[in-house]
């Protein structure tokens, strides 16, 4: 995992971000500390020029509107024919028939090479009925390693359906492709304190998978390693007197500090990851 941060600090790649106001800021500064490079643009004239431009491509739909489903298609289908990696983060995907029939369209019609959302969003683009709270997953459904092995055939599967890396964010994250799965086991609490911290990740697996294209699957268990370990970076640095926002800001800054050397230690990876076999 080493290697997939040096590449990304190297190359410094243009990431296309398609993601929702509530968060676009966040997304950005995350992606200018971890030594990526964003660009915002979603108006449907300029997109698939913008995606030309750069290197990889975020589709957030957290905030849709009529525009969305055509914008991204446009700049989804560019990227594919250019090779650029393109990453969907299907937020709330469950919680109104608007926001399920653009996921349908982009999963139509968009190649993806990861796919990042909670257990509900995920279980509901496999087809599966899933519950939602807000943009979250229903208390019942939150991702716990007491489900992991029940859950990974059919994480798999569509995995290997869709020919993507599928990350589920939870208590644990699991990370899997068709062959091969890991659960991580960091972060902290505050995290599901603070807004967008899912969007924040999905940026980051973005720069991520970018940097390393022909290692997607090693490349985005390392950018979800990084996230946490951001996470619990960032609580060490909190004081009595301080609240979410300061750890907003404490994990953007543990994102623009971190180095090879936060994975180099075996004792360190063994903590934060497990390689999963059923």
């Amino acid at each position: 995992m080493e290697k997939c941060i040096q590449n990304l600090r190297s190359q410094s790649p243009l990431i296309h971000c398609l993601t929702n106001y509530v968060t676009a800021n966040d997304c950005a500064n995350l992606l200018l500390a971890c030594g990526a490079s964003p660009i915002m643009g979603d108006a449907e004239e300029e997109v698939e020029e913008i995606t030309q431009l750069s290197d990889g491509l975020l589709l957030n739909m957290g905030t849709p509107k009529n525009r969305t489903l055509p914008v991204m298609l446009k700049a989804g289908k560019r990227a594919n024919e250019l090779g650029h990696p393109v990453v969907f983060d299907p937020v709330g995907v469950g919680v109104s028939a608007f926001r399920r029939n653009i996921a349908n369209g982009l999963m139509n019609g968009v190649h993806f090479q990861v796919i990042r959302g909670n257990l509900s969003e995920i279980k509901f683009l496999a087809g599966l009925c899933a519950s939602f709270k807000g943009v979250d997953a229903g208390q019942e459904e939150r991702l716990t390693s007491d489900k992991i092995e029940d859950l990974l055939p059919f994480l798999q599967s569509f995995a290997e359906n869709r020919q993507a890396v599928i990350v589920v964010s939870g208590e644990v994250d699991l990370v899997c492709d068709g062959g091969k799965a890991y659960a991580i086991r960091a972060g902290h609490p505050l995290m599901a304190k603070v807004t967008g911290t899912g969007c924040m990740l999905s940026a980051l697996i973005t720069a991520y998978v970018t940097a390393n294209s022909s290692h997607s699957l090693l490349a985005t268990v390392a950018a979800v390693c990084a996230m946490g370990l951001a996470g619990e970076k960032a609580a060490l640095r909190m004081s009595n007197q301080e609240g979410s926002n300061s750890f907003r800001c404490y994990l953007i800054d543990a994102i623009s500090q971190m180095t090879p050397k936060d994975f180099a230690l075996e004792s360190e990876t063994e903590r934060l990851l497990s390689r999963i076999r059923i």
